[in-house]
């Protein structure tokens, strides 16, 4: 049943992906391009709700929406109608073979479904069941639905996006789902490799958000700072943040004392050094606006790109602040296989470019072989392995099983 050409540390490994839209089947992305096998179960006639999601309505309503196509690559399909007994002794025959199950229904779901954890641990003591939620198994919140925006809402994110003007303010993607879906990945590659096998991984998107905020967090509990929006100010440290140049914006951290006095002297304004209101960091956090537009009077006079050059090789950090289809473009990205092209998908009439992972192993960058499934097209394969007949297979999809 595996897929051509597994390779990566995860190869035999059989992960059952029964996730939509964007945190499972994300975490079961860098999963597939870890080596593991992964079987999307979708459900019957419908599929992943992400098939219908994208910029580009003709291949949303193919079932092949952009949505989909971004983390769904290396995956084989197949559908089941769950509520159907056929379809659960379907998905416990899979289940006897696989090592990882990720679903990421609402808490209870599976359960009423008669394929919680505790039945399906009967068939297979050694599975990993990871169950991604929006607030996690048990507490007040536990079954109310959840979305990306909820949870940079209610986690505090929002609170401390943008600038005095415009906060509270949604990050520009989809952060928690990708948060959740990477601490899913990465519990499920720790039970992995724990002796004897079998654990229940409880996910919360709220919790793997909050998890990644230490520092806001910390300084609240310990310093006793209530976190506030610093737009583009970087709180800790200044000049610290965004600076304006001839043609957009550029990112600078002078962290250090010595980054401070390379900055200073470069643009030749030895004179910020001396000055009162900039002797120090703490000096400098507390009259950071007016340091900016000191700063500024320099670097308005030429692009970002080129401070960014002469900065860096000076040893101040610096970055000019691109678009995305400008990051995609550099060097920097298009030269490291960052991008994975598929030239014929199933349903789309053109090629298909996708991200990879953030890693290289060994030098090379983790890829797959086989682009985004369509709906369910691997059936008749995977239930052949599973030991049924040509007819039996006739007769589930004839009555919607599969």
């Amino acid at each position: 049943m595996a897929t051509e050409k597994q390779t990566g540390p995860l190869k035999g490994v059989r992960v059952l992906d029964l996730t939509n839209v964007l945190a499972g089947p994300f975490a079961c992305h860098q999963l597939v391009h870890l080596g593991a096998e992964v079987i999307k179960v979708e459900a019957v006639g419908k599929g992943d709700l992400a098939r219908n999601l994208g910029s580009d309505p003709e291949l949303s309503a193919r079932g092949m929406g952009i949505s989909f196509l971004a983390q769904n690559a290396g995956k084989a399909s197949l559908t089941l109608n769950l509520k159907d007994p056929r379809g659960k002794e379907i998905l416990k025959r899979l289940i006897a073979e696989a090592d990882v199950l990720v679903e990421n229904y609402r808490p209870g779901v599976m359960d009423r479904l008669g394929v919680g954890y505790d039945r399906l641990k009967e068939v297979n003591p050694g599975l990993i069941y990871c169950a991604i939620s929006g607030f996690g198994q048990t507490g007040p919140w536990a079954d109310r639905p959840a979305y990306d925006q909820i949870i940079q809402g209610v986690s505090g994110v929002m609170s401390i996006t943008g600038d005095a003007d415009s906060a509270p303010l949604r990050v520009g993607y989809p952060l928690a789902d990708t948060i959740g879906g990477l601490t899913a990945a990465m519990m499920i590659c720790a039970a992995l490799q724990a002796e004897p096998r079998g654990t229940f991984i409880d996910v919360s998107m709220l919790e793997s958000m909050m998890a990644t905020m230490g520092w806001v967090v910390s300084n609240h509990l310990v310093g006793g700072v209530a976190p506030s929006p610093q737009g583009n100010e970087n709180p800790t440290s200044a000049p610290s943040g965004a600076f304006q140049c001839a043609d957009g914006l550029i990112n600078i951290a002078a962290n250090k004392d010595e980054q401070w006095t390379a900055l200073a002297r470069h643009l030749g304004r030895d004179d910020l050094l001396s000055a009162p209101a900039y002797l120090t960091r703490e000096d400098r956090k507390a009259n950071r606006l007016r340091l900016r537009a000191e700063l500024e009077t320099v670097l308005t006079t030429r692009p970002a790109a080129d401070w960014a050059e002469e900065l860096n090789a000076i040893g101040v950090p610096a970055g000019a602040v691109l678009t995305v289809p400008e990051a995609l473009a550099h060097p920097q990205i298009a030269g490291r296989d960052f991008v994975e092209r598929f030239d014929a998908v199933p349903h789309v009439d053109r090629p298909v470019d996708i991200v990879s992972v953030g890693a290289l192993l060994n030098g090379r960058r983790p890829t797959v072989a086989t682009p985004p499934p369509g709906l369910g097209q691997d059936a008749s394969r995977i239930l052949d392995s599973l030991g049924y007949s040509v007819d039996t297979i006739d007769t589930l999809r004839k009555e919607g099983v599969i």
